[in-house]
């Protein structure tokens, strides 16, 4: 069974390729979901997959990629209300 977590990523984190970070590592862990900038300047990831490598996902999150500057990483873990395949970033 898939277990899913929503975060909000917070800091330099919109206008520094964030969300294709986000796409690629979640790709590259077997993690379904999607990623989106919200107007608050924060980033919004919905992710599914086995625990092991949320958790690994959660990790490579706190980095980011190069340009950007990662101040915390909130993490609310949830029962999946629906399967997703594929990873989207929501425009």
């Amino acid at each position: 069974m898939k277990e899913e977590f929503r975060a909000l990523v917070r800091g330099r984190v919109q206008l520094v390729l964030y969300r294709d970070f986000a796409r690629r590592k979640a790709k590259s862990l077997g993690i379904f979901g999607t990623v989106r900038n919200l107007s608050d300047g924060t980033v919004e990831i919905t992710a599914q997959g086995d625990r092991p490598a949320l958790l690994t996902y959660i990790e490579e999150l706190k980095k980011g990629p190069m340009l950007a500057k990662v101040e915390r990483v909130e993490v609310e873990w949830r029962k999946p209300e629906k399967e997703i395949n594929g990873f989207e970033i929501i425009y």
